[in-house]
């Protein structure tokens, strides 16, 4: 039975630096970024290196996916997988 992907992903490995516009300006030509979710330490206010990035229907999210998995960006490998419900 295949399982559904879902509209939502998470992205690792993603550089200190980067801030929630810029990931949502990397997502946005697959399609409609629904949300963008960086997540950041609490006691610096840094990026931790990892963020969520939804849209609004799995076939976008199934283009980025593809896309950008395995894509250098500010001199990292990012790893880009569909998110799983908690």
């Amino acid at each position: 039975m295949l399982q559904r992907m879902g509209r939502k992903l998470i992205v690792t490995r993603l550089s200190f630096y980067i801030t929630q516009d810029k990931l949502q300006k990397l997502f946005a030509p697959f399609g409609q970024v629904a949300s963008v979710n960086l997540v950041l330490d609490p006691r610096t206010k840094r990026p931790k290196g990892y963020g969520f990035v939804s849209y609004n229907t799995e076939i976008e999210a199934e283009k980025a996916l593809k896309a950008m998995n395995g894509r250098i960006v500010d001199g990292r490998l990012l790893l880009v997988e569909p998110a799983r419900d908690k």
